[in-house]
């Protein structure tokens, strides 16, 4: 008798119970809203900007710039040239002592031609290969824009907005050394 005392309390404590065993996520839920809040202040937002760069057709040449001024800046292992696609090298910038670039010499320079060339807007920035991805942001920010110290609250100042991005020319060391004779030794 005892074994169906046993067996009448388990039903009537199943009927009892019954749908009580699902999960409660009500907790999990909670602890969701807490991460998004704590993600959502925690994030860093970035203020990136989007330049349009005018880069060549694969097996192409650079396009041709109206008369006048045609600056190119080239980026090289040994530092930054100035020069004119028609006349040459206008500036040379070495590296300095610490092996940086000279981004200030650059900007100073390149307000001296913007001040004698007010109208264009156009240049190129040619990289020697293996510069760093960084170098090439710094230098076209240098070349698209200078910020004035003096003026109140850093009022930034356009010089050559519209840049192309290519492969900067070889050295005459390194022309020459490339077009050696067919027969000749290296």
């Amino acid at each position: 008798m005892s074994s169906s005392k046993l067996a009448a309390r388990a039903i009537r404590n199943h009927a009892k119970y019954k749908g009580r065993n699902d999960l409660n996520i009500v907790p999990m839920i909670d602890m969701m809203v807490i991460l998004v809040f704590f993600l959502l202040f925690t994030a860093v937002f970035s203020n990136t900007n989007i330049l349009e760069l005018n880069l060549p057709a694969p097996n192409s040449s650079v396009p041709e710039l109206p008369k006048g001024l045609q600056l190119e800046i080239h980026v090289r292992h040994t530092g930054i040239d100035i020069a004119d696609r028609n006349s040459g090298i206008l500036r040379s910038l070495p590296m300095n002592a610490t092996s940086e670039y000279d981004y200030k010499g650059l900007s100073e320079y390149l307000q001296f031609v913007k001040a004698k060339y007010p109208a264009t807007t156009e240049a190129s920035v040619l990289l020697e290969s293996d510069i760093p991805y960084d170098v090439l942001v710094q230098t076209m920010d240098n070349v698209r824009l200078y910020q004035m110290d003096d003026a109140p609250l850093f009022t930034k100042v356009e010089l050559f907005p519209d840049i192309s991005v290519g492969d900067a020319p070889a050295t005459g060391a390194a022309a020459a050394a490339g077009a050696a004779p067919a027969g000749a030794k290296k």
